[in-house]
């Protein structure tokens, strides 16, 4: 499959403010995020995930160590409008990506600047307001669409540019329930159909339990790695890192306290209740 992105033995300290000195994030990360994947990161309020988001496409640069996008090294200013167009980014309040005061003329502005030609520029939008299911709202003003309508109109925004990655941080924080849902289905609709790569930061335990792989982050290390199966099980270490594994996990995790034998692996409610239901009839 390849790699997509590759963080070698990353170092970045944010700078301090007069005299006082810089705050250090991250002394020597390494990652690998495989093309075509999906991947959720995890971790507190803190612990670098935000920070090593903004690193995918050179929105900042390494203080040491190197991180490379399709092969280009991000501190390479040369590379910078190849490397954006590869890895795309969505932010958590879409009233900030959003620029225009028509639907399509917002999708538009990416490869406008791009400097696509009218033609390819109009095939794009439609494209991508078809894959984010928001063709009908074309003409429509985003300011009076839904939280969770404006964040799918970001997301085609950077569809439009057709990045291979699209790297999301937190887009589902200021969403109501509805809007996360439909955000979550957009966003595995492109993976799985269309083999775009995507990174997902959020603090969602039932978000990352989509993801085809999770990687928990605490004070700038990789604390846990792997399918959401493995690292979800892993309860107590969670809980050591302020976190918790999804509610069906949890009430497992509970249950066995009490006696019970039930595995720790389940990541939704149906099939916890499987579990449970298989454990009394034995």
């Amino acid at each position: 499959m390849g790699e997509i992105i590759n963080v070698e033995h990353l170092a970045y300290t944010y700078p301090g403010v007069d005299d006082t000195p810089g705050v250090a994030v991250f002394k020597d990360l390494n990652l690998r995020v495989d093309a075509g994947s999906f991947v959720a990161v995890l971790g507190g309020n803190g612990c670098g995930k935000s920070t090593l988001a903004k690193h995918f496409n050179s929105i900042l640069l390494p203080c040491g160590g190197k991180v490379w996008v399709s092969g280009m090294d991000t501190s390479d200013e040369n590379k910078l409008i190849a490397i954006r167009r590869s890895v795309g980014m969505v932010f958590q309040n879409p009233d900030n990506q959003i620029v225009a005061n028509v639907v399509e003329e917002d999708v538009a502005f990416g490869p406008e600047n791009l400097g696509i030609s009218s033609a390819e520029i109009r095939r794009r939008v439609d494209h991508a307001l078809k894959q984010v299911g928001m063709s009908k709202y074309a003409k429509h003003a985003p300011h009076l669409l839904s939280g969770g309508q404006k964040q799918r109109i970001a997301i085609a925004g950077i569809i439009a540019m057709e990045p291979k990655c699209i790297v999301l941080d937190e887009p589902t924080a200021m969403l109501d329930p509805r809007g996360r849902r439909e955000v979550m289905e957009t966003v595995t609709k492109l993976n799985r159909e269309k083999g775009i790569t995507i990174v997902l930061i959020t603090h969602h335990m039932d978000e990352a339990a989509q993801a085809q792989r999770v990687v928990v982050m605490h004070r700038g290390e990789i604390a846990a790695d792997g399918k959401p199966e493995e690292v979800f099980s892993q309860v107590e270490l969670l809980h050591r890192l302020g976190l918790a594994a999804p509610e069906s996990v949890e009430l497992c995790y509970e249950l066995n306290r009490e006696g019970f034998d039930l595995p720790l692996d389940r990541l939704n409610e149906k099939e916890c209740a499987k579990a449970l239901f298989e454990a009394i009839q034995k």
